[in-house]
């Protein structure tokens, strides 16, 4: 009997060896339900196959090719990823609506003798739970507002909070991005779709009765937008305004961003985009010192001249009440400690 998903804090304990996605490669990539792993029924070129004959030709033509090629694919994961799976086994199973790609998997696995299920209304009824926890629903406890100039530590400091018992969620490591200009960590970030899981389930673990940490952000993070039920309770809640000197913020950024170092095209091009902002006069002579392996003097110089005065102009208007937090360094013991000191005023 297929498995109705009710809440996302049930995918931790379902009780179920393995979650399968049966869909193709593309629909697995955009997003899927988090520790799932992918066994299409279909590849993409057969999916859109058999999809065409299903509108141009015959529907009883399209499901007959398409059970010989998830038949054949089946094979393969069973000869293959599947092969070293007990006789006890027991997957759960879903495509995009709970219907035919993984009805079929599905009752091959049973006939093997896997006990094996599908999930109703597949992916869909896991993507309605998503939607739900991000747009419709009410935040599930308290936010507090890491925040701070670029080179602080904000990041750092979530993780401290983390390791000490506190509720946190990392917002820039499930986008894959830092926040900046400078903050891609990788050629593409995920799909919106997929930033959204991860914030729903990371939702889905967080507790009422203390609050949860998150850093400050823009309503988007790179290309990926902060859901609204996240987003508004971030604007409304109080903010810790992290301060420290600027030689220590140097240091910081330094190791915190070893990808600029590494890729001196990609340092050119991004400090490029600030000639909008500072003229090709600046901008040349930022390339300049990049040239020369002066990261220390440019990291200064775009905290003093770039971060410092847009973050001014931007705190002053949305968090003009912040409480200060002035740290003498950003050592991983002054971090703690900080750390320590926001737990117990909670």
């Amino acid at each position: 009997m297929p498995l109705a998903l009710t809440q996302l804090s049930d995918l931790a304990s379902l009780p179920f060896d393995e979650i399968i996605d049966v869909r193709s490669p593309a629909e697995y990539a955009e997003d899927h339900i988090p520790g799932s792993i992918s066994l299409p029924a279909l590849t993409n070129e057969e999916r859109a196959h058999v999809g065409t004959i299903y509108v141009q030709e015959d529907p009883f033509k399209a499901r007959k090719v398409g059970a010989a090629l998830v038949s054949r694919n089946v094979a393969d994961h069973l000869e293959g990823p599947l092969s070293d799976r007990p006789g006890g086994w027991k997957p759960l199973v879903y495509c995009w609506r709970g219907g035919q790609r993984s009805g079929s998997v599905a009752i091959i696995l049973k006939q093997i003798g896997w006990r094996a299920d599908t999930v109703e209304g597949g992916y869909q009824s896991y993507r309605r739970m998503v939607s739900k926890a991000l747009y419709d629903a009410e935040m599930p406890c308290p936010v507090v507002v890491i925040d701070g100039g670029t080179g602080t530590a904000k990041t750092r400091l979530l993780h401290h909070l983390a390791e000490q018992g506190a509720q946190m969620l990392d917002l820039e490591a499930m986008a894959e991005h830092r926040g900046s200009l400078f903050g891609p960590m990788s050629d593409t970030q995920p799909s919106q779709k997929a930033f959204e899981s991860r914030l729903a389930m990371g939702m889905a673990k967080l507790t009422p009765d203390r609050p949860v940490y998150v850093e400050a952000e823009s309503s988007k993070i790179g290309r990926l937008i902060i859901s609204p039920v996240l987003w508004q309770a971030m604007i409304a809640a109080p903010n810790l305004r992290v301060s420290a000197p600027l030689a220590a913020r140097t240091s910081h950024l330094l190791t915190a961003y070893p990808d600029m170092i590494a890729d001196s095209d990609r340092l050119t091009d991004i400090l490029g985009q600030l000639t909008r902002y500072h003229g090709h006069e600046q901008v040349e002579a930022w390339n300049a010192l990049a040239l020369a392996g002066d990261y220390k003097t440019l990291a200064q110089q775009l905290i003093e001249t770039h971060y410092d005065p847009r973050y001014t102009r931007i705190s002053r208007a949305h968090a003009p009440n912040a409480q200060p937090l002035d740290l003498p360094d950003l050592s991983e013991d002054t971090l703690a400690a900080t750390a320590a000191k926001i737990i117990a005023s909670e």
